[in-house]
């Protein structure tokens, strides 16, 4: 970052100015430096959800929001996800540059030697009720694997960061398979070196001991595109709670159970989760202009989940690369008749034609899509958000291993613009 000029505050009280820092990175806005504000004037900023604040700088991932564009490490996510496979993406975020042949083959290599678990970890998993939600099964497991691996939790040894990286990319799927097959009541199935990331986790999750598990190409593709899409996010709510707790110094293993904690929420990784509830409760097409209407009424508190994002005010650009994937996925699956995929695309024609969508900008996002092709492919919508949590620990792990190398940070420690008693004066019991 370079600072690029200064931005001058008057305090109207006290008559009292104040230079601060502009700063400037790469591209984006520019950024406003108030890290000497209290201690020159006394004041917090307020700023709740963190919506105007940088909590840190980064190189790793770039929105623009207004213009529907997002980068990792610079290349755009469509090129990425057109010509990329997920670890190609795994080994760009985490070392800043993608793999070339050599440093590919060798990348992949040490993830798929990693897969496996210790099997004492998998005694964990009967310490869970059989109807335990898998984001509940996750946050536990995924925490646990520090007293498994002490060699790799000294987080100020570049060589033991890099071991846990490794570790938590190749086992998470390993790990998300095994929460779905406990809670299905069917025995685990172990990694296999002969398959691909996403393929692995396929067969982990709906092969069986019984037949040969034949894992079909298109939805292979399909899963690496959703791991691919769902990869890092910027500083969202699971990111900066991973950065959050690893500010304290926390070992890798917990500030990433941290983030699946974040993440389970139905505001942010439950979203796809939300848009099948949200046609369950449609129930059938001709209903859909109830629901439309219901939509555009701002005193009811309907809403049309998979619509619209927080961040981009344009099409998502995850939604275009998700809207292909998922025609490709009910084409080869033969899906026609199934009464909830119906609904999705009778509400997407309308999301892309009606006038009020339109003018709000209101198109399909990423979830929307992703939780149609999920569903079609077999998975309970418990698991949508495990899905997510897997493809987004390498996003995770690389934020967390950029803000230990950042010499700059702190442990994270918010303000807070009190509103409740001022000092007062103790009541004894008696008396009150």
């Amino acid at each position: 970052m370079t600072e690029v000029g200064t931005i001058t505050l008057t305090d109207n009280v006290t008559g009292k100015t104040l230079t601060l820092p502009l700063l400037e990175g790469s591209t984006g806005p520019r950024v406003v430096d108030i890290r000497k504000l209290y201690a020159a004037t006394g004041y917090f900023t307020y700023d709740p959800g963190f919506t105007s604040t940088a909590a840190c700088d980064s190189a790793i991932t770039y929105i623009d929001g207004d213009e529907g564009v997002l980068l990792h490490r610079g290349y755009a996510i469509a090129d990425l996800a057109d010509n990329c496979d997920f670890l190609e993406v795994c080994h760009l975020l985490l070392n800043g540059e993608l793999p070339n042949a050599e440093e590919k083959v060798d990348f992949a290599r040490t993830i798929t030697y990693h897969t496996m678990v210790h099997e004492q970890l998998a005694r964990f998993y009967s310490g869970f009720r059989r109807d335990a939600h898998p984001m509940a099964i996750m946050c536990g497991v995924v925490g646990a694997l520090s007293s498994f691996y002490h060699d790799s939790t000294d987080i100020f040894d570049p060589v033991q960061r890099k071991i846990a990286a490794h570790r938590l990319i190749a086992k998470m799927p390993t790990m998300a398979a095994m929460a779905y097959k406990y809670t299905a009541g069917q025995p685990f199935m172990y990694p296999r070196n002969d398959l691909s990331y996403a393929e692995n986790f396929l067969y982990m999750t709906f092969g069986t001991p019984c037949e040969p598990y034949k894992v079909n190409p298109i939805l292979s593709k399909a899963m690496e595109k959703i791991f691919i899409l769902h990869a890092d996010h910027e500083q969202n709510a699971s990111t900066s709670t991973v950065r959050l707790a690893g500010s304290s110094h926390a070992n890798p293993f917990a500030c990433i159970a941290s983030g699946i904690a974040a993440l389970w929420g139905p505001a942010h990784g439950g979203a796809n989760e939300a848009v099948l509830k949200m046609l369950e409760e449609i129930g059938s097409v001709e209903r859909i202009p109830e629901f439309i209407a219901r939509a555009k009424d701002k005193n009811d508190s309907f809403r049309l989940m998979g619509f619209g994002h927080r961040v981009y005010k344009n099409y998502d650009p995850r939604a275009k690369i998700m809207r292909e994937t998922c025609y490709e996925v009910l084409g080869t699956l033969g899906i026609k008749d199934e009464p909830h995929l119906a609904i999705a695309m009778e509400l997407e024609k309308i999301a892309l034609s009606d006038p009020y969508f339109v003018e709000k900008k209101l198109y399909p996002n990423v979830d929307f899509y992703s939780g149609i092709i999920l569903k079609a492919m077999g998975f309970p919508t418990s698991m949508f958000t495990v899905l997510f949590a897997v493809a987004r620990t390498v996003g995770w792990i690389s934020q967390w291993k950029e803000m230990i190398e950042d010499p700059a940070q702190k442990i994270g420690r918010p303000r807070q613009l009190f509103t409740g008693h001022p000092a007062r004066d103790f009541v004894p019991l008696d008396k009150r």
